[in-house]
């Protein structure tokens, strides 16, 4: 609300979720992959097994390719999306949890280094200190993992925050070790289903049926451990989120269809785990594939849940998804929302924007586009002006049942995935005109005149 909003066509929802899963999936094999390669190194270093060791010589490179470059460019890609979508909450998520974002970047800092000393040293250095390198680099990539996940629970169940305002109870919150389980089991799964296609590279057909075999049985440990994680993860969160996509009626269907995509994932993965197990030799590309893709539809599943559960909220019962504060609703609605998006009154070149459009910015804007993504003017394509009122007037009422909420009292805002209207009058009923005019012509000109 403070910061300027860039307004995209696609919505700016859909590119973070288009940037953040596709670096989650790298940056969980990242995690994964050196827990993995550190236990299978481990035994081959042990029992002399030079095919298992073989094997993670062959899929050290990727590691390393996927983790520290990919990995890193992706991750730079969330930081810049989510400052231009969401600038008020990433500003907010940094002086919350500054220690802690310093703390990751100094894991993340030990990440590339190991991983870069690991693959440089092959063949190089004796068995014993190239262990203690990847077994570093694990270390490493799932502290990071650690980390994170406080922050990103922080976000969906900020526990006793909102009254402590401590940050060792909004990162201890009650959805952070349920989601280190999940993520865990997940990061498992997919090093494993990433070394599968290098442990297709293996000549003699007999150790790759073994290898193949080895690797499954740490896709079945994984997808355990990710199973138990996610009904976990489910039961940690309060009943009001629980509503939005759990029971026969779930308030929001495309959530429920999240949640049963998950399973299904889960479903397959654990059918191409149990596959490779009982008949390895079958094992191929066709199959290793089903099963990278089956562990990346298992967290893409997870990720769409866990974001949209958050509704009307991008940090749960303290900002919504367009910047404004619950403690500033009351301020809002006697200043007016211009009075602090000062920015939605004027487009780059110095035009002035009509009021209700400038209100539409300030407000709405994080979430709707004018024409594509969740665009506005089909929504409101059914309301005139009174409708309109009626609507956002109602909308304005809800702020008292979410500040009901913040203060530990079970409200029930009438329209609970969206944030409540605030400001003033004038500017509720130029919001209403303006959204009337988007299929009203004459309209729109009685607007520009007011």
């Amino acid at each position: 609300m403070d910061y300027p909003m860039r307004e995209f066509a696609a919505g700016g929802g859909v590119l973070i979720a288009v940037v953040a899963i596709l670096h989650v999936v790298v940056s969980h094999f990242a995690v994964g992959g050196g827990l993995v390669m550190a236990v299978l190194e481990g035994a081959a270093v042990k029992r002399n097994d030079r095919p298992l060791r073989d094997l993670v010589k062959r899929s050290s490179t990727i590691l390393l390719l996927l983790s520290t470059v990919f990995g890193a460019i992706s991750g730079v890609g969330i930081w810049f999306t989510i400052g231009v979508v969401h600038p008020a909450a990433t500003s907010s998520l940094i002086h919350t949890f500054v220690w802690a974002w310093a703390t990751e970047w100094a894991f993340f800092l030990l990440e590339v280094v190991t991983a870069l000393a690991w693959v440089a040293t092959w063949e190089k250095v004796s068995p014993r200190t190239h262990l203690l390198l990847i077994r570093l680099y694990a270390f490493a990539a799932f502290m990071s993992l650690v980390v994170i996940q406080g922050i990103l629970g922080f976000m969906l169940t900020p526990g006793r925050f909102p009254k402590t305002l401590s940050v060792q109870d909004g990162f201890l919150n009650p959805t952070y070790l349920p989601g280190i389980l999940f993520r865990t089991g997940v990061c498992i799964l997919l090093g494993a289903a990433w070394m599968a296609f290098a442990a297709l590279l293996e000549p003699d057909r007999e150790a790759r049926a073994r290898l193949s075999r080895i690797l499954a049985s740490a896709g079945a440990l994984g997808l355990g451990i990710a199973g138990i994680g996610w009904f976990v993860w489910e039961r940690a969160l309060p009943a009001s989120v629980q509503r939005l996509f759990l029971g026969e009626k779930p308030l929001l269907a495309t959530l429920a269809t999240g949640r049963a995509h998950t399973l299904r994932m889960l479903v397959a993965a654990a059918l191409l785990v149990l596959l490779v197990l009982l008949l390895p030799k079958l094992q191929s590309w066709p199959v290793a594939i089903l099963a990278l893709l089956a562990g990346a539809g298992i967290l893409a599943g997870y990720e769409r849940v866990r974001e949209g559960v958050r509704k009307p909220f991008v940090i749960a019962e303290q900002m919504f998804s367009n910047g404004v504060l619950v403690s500033e609703i009351d301020s809002l609605n006697e200043k007016g929302v211009l009075s602090k998006a000062v920015w939605a009154t004027k487009e780059a070149g110095g035009r002035t924007v009509p009021r209700g459009e400038a209100v539409f910015r300030a407000e709405c804007s994080s979430c709707h586009t004018r024409d594509g993504y969740l665009g506005i003017r089909r929504l409101a394509s059914a309301m005139d002006a009174d409708l309109a009122e009626m609507f956002l007037t109602a909308m304005r009422e809800d702020g008292e049942a979410w500040k009901a909420r913040a203060a530990g009292k079970d409200a029930k805002p009438g329209y609970p995935f969206m944030p409540p209207f605030v400001g003033t009058d004038e500017e509720l009923k130029a919001l209403a005109l303006w959204l009337a005019s988007l299929n009203a012509p004459a309209v729109a000109e009685g607007t520009h005149a007011r």
